[in-house]
């Protein structure tokens, strides 16, 4: 890769992680029962593991959560959101990869998804108790598949959009 397009890689890497902060906290529902929240970060996490990667999707996942966390006054996951994202996103972009059409996006927010719901899981057995980690369990897959289905929805316009920017010249 050039050097222009690494930079540009780069750029538009830190584009993302401002965006899934933005996304993440713009829709943000707390939930009591779990000392967590319901938000849209995925969205910016699986786009960028679409368009740059594996690694760029888990740095864009892990400090975009991570960052979420300290703003919106849930310190305590902060840890456990850079975890939990940062591997939705780099198992999301492995998927990806390695499976190429439709389908592999398709399941490339499949296996995001169940990575982050299992990394919630434990997270919230281990700063609460199990029974808060399943009552978790559900809110955290409707994250996932909301963030997925609009992940699909934008990815192809995202990519068109920004092919010629992310290419090298």
């Amino acid at each position: 890769m050039k050097k222009s397009a690494t930079v540009r890689h780069l750029v538009f890497t830190a584009l993302l992680t401002a965006l899934t902060l933005i996304f993440g906290r713009f829709f943000l529902i707390p939930l009591p029962w779990t000392h967590g929240n319901i938000n849209l970060c995925d969205v910016g996490i699986f786009i960028g593991a679409m368009l740059l990667g594996p690694w760029a999707g888990g740095f864009i996942g892990g400090f975009g959560a991570m960052f979420l966390d300290l703003i919106s006054g849930f310190a305590q996951y902060a840890p456990f959101s850079f975890i939990s994202h940062g591997l939705e996103g780099i198992v999301a972009g492995l998927v990806f990869k390695y499976v190429r059409g439709k389908w592999g996006r398709v399941a490339g927010v499949a296996a995001g998804t169940i990575v982050m719901v299992i990394g919630y899981f434990f997270s919230d057995a281990i700063l609460y108790t199990w029974a808060t980690g399943a009552a978790g369990v559900f809110p955290n897959l409707i994250q996932g598949i909301v963030g997925s289905v609009i992940a699909l929805l934008i990815a192809s316009p995202v990519e068109k959009a920004v092919h010629p920017a992310l290419s090298s010249k």
